[in-house]
């Protein structure tokens, strides 16, 4: 019989790579990395609607039409895992900015996997969703997680470091489509790097420098990925290198093409959207403001947002 219908409207966060380094090319075809994942403020909307009914139905209301949604793909697999028959409809607005690196399908991806056991009334193992999360895609396991944590192997395999301070960041999204597949191949990576012990060795070394002050702004790091794609597209290495002259640090994240800057004071931050603002650089860009969202209140959020009644 078909039961009550369940609202629940759902930030859905973005993220950041703090530190990414690739490492060799493994048998199966995928990179040995080493990342330190970040979540931010800047958040994709999903609102959900669960009704029980003897056949499943899922529906998704998305505006920009994204190819093979991973929203769908989740609330598969997820009420296949809780044995579960219902009437599921979402509706997405997008925020996050589509192929930057930001993680907004893998975010959304696993909002489906947090919400749906809430919404049914039954239980589902963290490492089942962690198990259903990796078969979605890299990036999704970290999603369950949020905060700030090490990612090793395909990313899948995570390490959550201490909370890190609220800071301010900027994100500048230039609009360009960067080629994940094709950032790999020009790094040249085969089944064996030479370098791969010192690599480790200065991804630890930033480790170990975030776990002291608790501040992303103060620790040096870096993206393998921006020596390749700065090769085809330099002008987000104008861009990246603009950023870094008024903030405390400039990366891109993942394989771009998005690029954040990290600000140690909202006072350092205003400071840099006004000289960016004069910048032609930046004419085209979307530029937006956010900030680290730590473990603790990533958690205090998913709790607010599933704390819901009949």
């Amino acid at each position: 019989m078909p039961g009550s219908i369940r609202r629940v409207r759902l930030r859905s966060l973005a993220k950041i790579n703090l530190d990414l380094r690739i490492l060799h090319k493994s048998a199966d075809g995928f990179h040995e990395l080493r990342t330190i994942f970040h979540t931010i403020s800047l958040a994709d909307i999903l609102e959900v609607e669960y009704e029980t009914a003897r056949r499943t139905k899922i529906t998704l209301d998305d505006p920009a039409a994204i190819p093979g949604n991973l929203v769908i793909r989740a609330a598969e697999v997820c009420l296949s895992a809780l044995r579960v028959n219902a009437r599921v409809h979402f509706r997405l607005k997008k925020k996050i900015p589509m192929g930057g690196g930001l993680g907004g399908g893998s975010s959304n991806a696993a909002a489906v996997l947090l919400a749906l056991p809430a919404l049914s009334g039954k239980a589902l193992p963290i490492e089942t969703r962690l198990q259903l999360a990796a078969g979605l895609g890299s990036d999704v396991p970290f999603f369950l997680v949020g905060g700030a944590a090490v990612g090793i192997g395909r990313g899948t395999e995570l390490y959550p470091l201490p909370d890190l301070s609220r800071e301010p960041l900027l994100v500048v999204s230039p609009g360009l489509h960067v080629s994940t597949a094709q950032a790999y191949a020009a790094l040249g990576r085969g089944l064996i790097f030479p370098d791969s012990s010192r690599v480790i060795e200065n991804f630890e070394a930033v480790v170990w420098a975030l776990e002291q002050p608790r501040s992303a702004a103060s620790v040096t790091a870096a993206n393998d990925f921006e020596s390749s794609v700065f090769r085809q597209h330099p002008q987000l290495d104008q861009i990246r290198a603009k950023l870094d002259a008024v903030s405390s640090g400039a990366r891109m994240t993942g394989s771009g093409s998005a690029i954040f800057a990290l600000f140690r004071s909202v006072e350092q931050r205003k400071h840099a959207e006004q000289v960016l603002a004069r910048d032609r650089a930046f004419a085209n860009c979307r530029v937006t403001r956010s900030v680290l969202v730590n473990r603790s209140s990533y958690r205090r959020m998913w709790q607010r947002q599933l704390s819901f009644q009949d």
